[in-house]
Order: C-alpha cells, then sequence, then structure tokens
C-alpha cells in the first residue's frame, strides 16, 4: 500500500462483466482513509534481475519486439510518473511499444470494474496491475496466464527476487490468489495498517507516545486529555474495510472470515467488541460523527486530529502539507493481540494477451533490483517489496519517524479476507461497521445481521 494496499472480486458469478458491482477500498491499498485521499500503489518494486546489456531480452522467456499494453490504478498525474518510470524500459527495449494506461477510479472496485469492461470489450490488455482484493477472482475465472514455464525459463531471476522479499508474500499468492496451483502472479509493493501519530498534539496535551504494548483503554485516556487540553480529536471515525475495520477486528483476535475465507466470522463477541469500541469513541467525542468529507492528514496538520490509521500512502500528503514534522508511526493499539491488515499488489499476464513473451520481459523490468530502488526514491504509495528498499535511508528519509514499522507489521499481518464475491462482501461489511459507529443499529444486531449476508454470498 497495504495506500498499501492496495482489488477485484465478483459481483454476479457469471461472465467476465459481473466482475465488481460495489465499493471497494483499501490497502493498498485504497480508498479513503477517514475522508484523506489513499494513493495508488504505484511504489511497486520487486527484486533483483541484475543488469541486462542494450536490447537483451527480459530473460529467456521474454520477447525484446511487440506491444505491450499495461493497465494500472491511476489518474492523469500518475500516468506522469509511470511515464517516467518507464523510460528506462523503453531505452532498454525499443523493439517493445510499451502502452501504460491509468484508470482513474474511485476505488479498486471501480478500477477492476473499467478492465472487466474492457475485457469483454475485446480491448487487448497484457498487463494488468490486481490488488489482493482482485486476485482470487481474476485467477478463478480463467482470465491469466500461468507463469510457471515463464519462471523455469528465468528462475536465477525470479529466485534473486523472492531473495530479498518477505517469505510470506509468496506463500500468501500461493494460498489465496492461485485456486489451481499454478502462478498467476508475481508480488508487487504492500501495505499494512500503523497509526500515525502527532507527538505536537501529545506533547500539548502532555500525554506520551504510545508504546508497542499501548491498549484500547490507553488510546481512550489518550483521546481524554487530547480533547481536553487542546480540542483535537484522538482519531478518524471510518468504516473503511482495510483502513477501519480490520485493524479494530485483528488488534482483537477477530475478522470477518476464517482463516481460509470459508466462513464468515463477523459477528463473533470480539468482533463485536471491537465495533462497540469504534463507536464508543464516537458518543465520547473523541472521534468525529461519521459522514461527510474529513481529511485526515490536513486535520492533523491543522492541530485538529492526533492520530489516524494508514499505510505507507499519506505520508506523501503529510510531504505536500510540509507536515511530517513531529509524526511517529506506532502499532495501532491492541486489546486482545497485535495485528493489522495487509494487501499487495500483483502483476499477471492476461490469457487474451497476443504479446505474452513481451509482457514477461516487462514483469523481469518490474521486478529488477533497477526498478525496485527507481520506485523506492520517487515516493510510491506502497512499502516496496524488496526488504533492502523498504529498509533503505532512501525510503525512510522524508519520512514520519518509525516508518520502519510498515515492514516490521508482517510479523503479525493478516492477509484482508477477499473470497470470490469480495465486492460484494466488503459492501456488507462496510455497511454493517457504519451502522455500529453511527448508532442506527446496535453492534451486536448490525453484525449479526452482516454475518447472515456474507454466509449467503459464500452459498
Amino acid at each position: 500500500m497495504t495506500k498499501h494496499v492496495i482489488g477485484a472480486a465478483t459481483g454476479t458469478q457469471d461472465g467476465v462483466t459481473g466482475l465488481i458491482r460495489s465499493s471497494l477500498t483499501r490497502r493498498g491499498f485504497l480508498g479513503r482513509v477517514g475522508g484523506a485521499a489513499l494513493i495508488p500503489a504505484f511504489g511497486l518494486p520487486l527484486a533483483a534481475c541484475g543488469e541486462k546489456d542494450s536490447g537483451s531480452s527480459g530473460g529467456s522467456g521474454g520477447a525484446t519486439s511487440g506491444t505491450v499494453t499495461f493497465v494500472y490504478y491511476g489518474d492523469a498525474e500518475q500516468q506522469k510518473d509511470y511515464e517516467k518510470l518507464f523510460t528506462k524500459f523503453k531505452a532498454q527495449y525499443p523493439g517493445i511499444t510499451l502502452k501504460a494506461q491509468g484508470i482513474a477510479a474511485k476505488s479498486w472496485a471501480d478500477f477492476a470494474n473499467a478492465v472487466a469492461t474492457r475485457l469483454a470489450g475485446g480491448q487487448p490488455l497484457d498487463v494488468v496491475q490486481i490488488a489482493t482484493e482482485g486476485q482470487r477472482i481474476f485467477a478463478s475465472k480463467g482470465l491469466l496466464e500461468p507463469l510457471d514455464e515463464y519462471i523455469k525459463k528465468d528462475q536465477a531471476a525470479v529466485d534473486a527476487y523472492y531473495k530479498d522479499t518477505p517469505p510470506n508474500l509468496k506463500k500468501w499468492l500461493g494460498q489465496y490468489s492461485s485456486p489451481d496451483g499454478k502462478t498467476y502472479y508475481l508480488p508487487g509493493g504492500y501495505n499494512t495498517m500503523a497509526l500515525y501519530v502527532s507527538g505536537k498534539i501529545f506533547s500539548a496535551a502532555g500525554v506520551d507516545l504510545p508504546t508497542d504494548s499501548w491498549t484500547w483503554d490507553d488510546f481512550r485516556k489518550a483521546g481524554q486529555a487530547v480533547k481536553a487540553k487542546t480540542g483535537a480529536y484522538l482519531t478518524g471515525a471510518g468504516n473503511g474495510y482495510f483502513t477501519d475495520v480490520m485493524p479494530w477486528l485483528l488488534n482483537n483476535g477477530a475478522s470477518t472470515f476464517n482463516e481460509d475465507w470459508s466462513q464468515p466470522t463477523f459477528d463473533s463477541p470480539q468482533a463485536v467488541e471491537a465495533l462497540t469500541f469504534a463507536r464508543s469513541l464516537v458518543v465520547d467525542g473523541l472521534a468525529p460523527k461519521p459522514g461527510g468529507t474529513f481529511d485526515a492528514p490536513t486535520q492533523m496538520a491543522q492541530g485538529k486530529l492526533a492520530s489516524f490509521g494508514g499505510g505507507r500512502w499519506p505520508t506523501n500528503d503529510l510531504r505536500r502539507l510540509k507536515a511530517l514534522d513531529g509524526v511517529e508511526l506506532v502499532k495501532w493499539p491492541q486489546q486482545a493481540k497485535a495485528g493489522s491488515p495487509v494487501g499487495w499488489d500483483a502483476w499477471p499476464i492476461l490469457k487474451q494477451s497476443k504479446n505474452k513473451d513481451a509482457a514477461w520481459t516487462l514483469i523481469t523490468h518490474l521486478i529488477s533490483e533497477e526498478f525496485g530502488d527507481t520506485i523506492t526514491t520517487g515516493g510510491g504509495g506502497a512499502v516496496p517489496a524488496r526488504i533492502s528498499d523498504a529498509t533503505s535511508e532512501a525510503f525512510l528519509e522524508n519520512a514520519p519517524k518509525n516508518t520502519e514499522l510498515l515492514y516490521n507489521l508482517l510479523e503479525v499481518a493478516t492477509p484482508i479476507p477477499s473470497p470470490n464475491r469480495g465486492a460484494e462482501s466488503q459492501k456488507v461489511i462496510e455497511e454493517a461497521w457504519l451502522q455500529g459507529i453511527s448508532g442506527t443499529k446496535e453492534p451486536q444486531a448490525a453484525l449479526t445481521e452482516a454475518n447472515a449476508k456474507l454466509q449467503g454470498l459464500l452459498a
């Protein structure tokens, strides 16, 4: 991003155009955090393929000619960034015509809808950026080309990449995104969820910055002091699946689904307790009432918000606002155990591609050390996939203190549950959470009703 962090899923089960019919935000990655725009994670470095001579293929499985259409989540501004990133690729492979196309969307769901529409209309697409939320459905629908044969031909390059990436990325892709055991993706950047905390506001309230083991009670007490001494809110109140729902659940030992996403668990006592606590922050005036626009980084920069959740992406907003001074990343307060959602981007080759070898050449560029280093210094919205980049001075400078936490949180991270009908599931989850924090329904009633709906979506 998991702005992360970081997607597609099905709205109906038949046909490509049935992909995605409801709101999907993330990690990514990736919609809004308490109203703050979530930057699409074009920071997607993979690892070293080694140096290549100009004009050589991306490996024995690649090609040096053809046309490759690459589609990613991004607006006109990101288009400019991508064009800069691919300058070297175009110089290195002059025989390949690269068409990098950004799709401006409100959410990963809207992005996936647009991709599905293009596929249904016969538009040639070769490589697509797909977030965690959409990886299973794209693979299970038979839309992707298995990469196993390409990987065998370039095994050394892929092994070098995986040697410098968190082992869980490869494990999770196999576990959750490969319905038939084949390899359809190589992973890109990821987002976990931490809290951005204003040391200035905490200090003005006479409150010490939290420790790694701070609790929900500690969080509430800090908020009461912040409110009394400064008038600022403790945190935002949102219902984003990745950014708001999952952090509270996971830090109380709960989730929306079980480990293999085969059964919903959204009405567990631990989940009800988490929603009840989130609601209490609104009732006590420590978080704003949900609704309207609430730009969290701007509110923090103005001294009106002491903390908000996010992955890597808010760092770019705080840079733009010149408001990084005194901001630190800390773990989410925990009740039962420490946890964080995680979402990641990945790169597949579309089965319909007529230039698969050239598409593989592009992917080998995306996993190259050179591309990873370029992304790291370019200010992407996700944690770089390569460990050496994620822990590098280039990534950690001009960023909140303790930014390395985003990498360290992988130790307690859980992939955001994204079953086949993930978009519909997310809509149910977010609506129920909103009902709970706004007080239109009691937490138990909201989650019991939602859990029954989620069960129906798995039928």
